[in-house]
């Protein structure tokens, strides 16, 4: 009975870690309806006041013949415009629609299945397991390597490639000190929009920026400087009061008196570039309902917190400045806990320990001098089969052998 209830499938607790796999096909199809929209509106509005003023001017005679021909001949192509852009969204509406299906179609999958002997459910979690290599891939900009997986395994409806492409795409142009590409991602469509409800400072950060390389540039004229800072930062001020000071700081201060000043130095440096390309990326995350970290590392972290014990991490604790110690490398390589392994125990640090309603510890536990623990049966029986003299015993593990009356008793609380 204890073995069925454990085997026996939660679906809706097992479906927690794929809720992006539904949410992003729906901000995607969201978001694709809201540019067609405006597109729509857009050029709708501009035909109409050309149209009425056309017919206004045609009908008062204040208008050639041909110059109304012009005239209709330009809304036409404009409307012809509109149709090009409105048959592009309908097939990014469609391609959506048919990942949304097959993700449903994964997914209801999972409900034909009551326990994780069934069969299927091997062949299930190894599409699954294949999705999140996948995304975590895309999200350290492996975008090749991704595909060819998803490729090789057939699940391209199931994972999002366009979509980590383009933010791979924007992230590297960043790096490269670029960022003309993240500012056209911004007022594309009604995402200018959309962040401006979010209350972003990401198009502002990179207009300062803009403004930071202006003023190092010495080639640069300062009408020009003054011009953007005018146009992209004054109109801030009340938001980004701190930011703006420091922009009108540096007009007064040449670049080069300006990088030895502690307070503008860090202004010019190349860090500012990657942090200008993790605001990219947790902004991008956020407007899509995107979770921050691999689901991959969730999924990791929610298994080694089954497996985590104070042992794990209070013994040997890793180091983040340098190569593990001699007894900490012995420690892991004789061990089998993944927590302990040198691949897994950094990500296991912050999760939270394991909840156990069971003991499963020997009884009459006693503590070696050496911080190991065993039960008092175990070790009086080992101690007899080593032929120890009495009032001595001796760890199972590394042979050591103590007196008994160094041992300490052990409570469970």
């Amino acid at each position: 009975m204890g073995d069925t209830a454990a085997s026996k499938l939660d679906h809706e607790n097992h479906l927690l870690l794929d809720q992006p796999l539904l949410r992003l096909p729906t901000e995607l199809l969201r978001k694709n309806f809201r540019s067609a929209h405006f597109e729509l509106e857009k050029d709708a509005t501009y035909v109409k006041n050309a149209l009425k003023e056309t017919a206004t001017s045609s009908v008062n005679g204040r208008t050639a013949q041909a110059d109304v021909l012009r005239s209709l001949d330009s809304m036409i192509a404009r409307m012809r415009g509109v149709k090009r852009k409105l048959t592009a969204f309908a097939e990014e509406e469609e391609k959506l629609h048919r990942h949304e299906q097959a993700r449903v179609g994964h997914l209801g999958e999972l409900y034909a299945m009551h326990t994780v002997d069934d069969v299927k459910y091997e062949g299930w979690s190894r599409v699954r397991l294949d999705r999140l290599l996948v995304d975590y891939l895309l999200r350290r900009g492996y975008n090749e390597s991704a595909r060819a997986l998803a490729r090789e395994k057939g699940i391209e409806p199931l994972v999002d490639l366009d979509t980590f492409d383009q933010m791979s795409r924007i992230r590297k142009s960043i790096l490269n000190r670029s960022v003309a590409e993240a500012l056209a991602w911004c007022a594309a469509g009604d995402t200018k929009k959309e962040l401006r409800k979010m209350d972003s400072n990401l198009e502002f950060m990179l207009r300062f920026q803009q403004y930071i390389e202006l003023v190092r540039d010495r080639a640069t004229k300062p009408e020009d400087v003054l011009a953007h800072a005018r146009r992209f930062l004054f109109p801030y001020r009340d938001t980004y009061h701190r930011e703006v000071l420091q922009a009108c700081g540096m007009l007064a201060l040449p670049p080069g008196l300006s990088e030895e000043v502690d307070s503008y130095s860090d202004l010019y440096s190349p860090a500012r570039w990657e942090m200008l390309a993790d605001l990219f990326t947790s902004t991008h995350n956020a407007l899509l309902s995107l979770p921050p970290v691999p689901l991959l590392h969730v999924a990791l972290s929610s298994g080694l917190s089954a497996l985590k014990t104070p042992a794990c991490h209070s013994t040997h604790p890793a180091s983040a400045a340098g190569p593990p110690s001699h007894s900490t490398s012995l420690s892991l390589a004789s061990s089998v806990c993944p927590i302990c392994s040198t691949e897994l125990n950094e990500l296991a640090r912050g999760v939270p320990y394991a909840f156990h309603s069971k003991s499963h510890v020997e009884p009459d536990l006693l503590l070696l001098p050496n911080g190991r623990a065993y039960g008092r049966a175990r070790l009086e029986e080992y101690a007899r089969k080593a032929g120890l003299l009495d009032g001595q015993v001796k760890d199972l593990r590394t042979g050591e052998v103590y007196s008994a009356q160094r041992l300490k008793k052990v409570y469970i609380t």
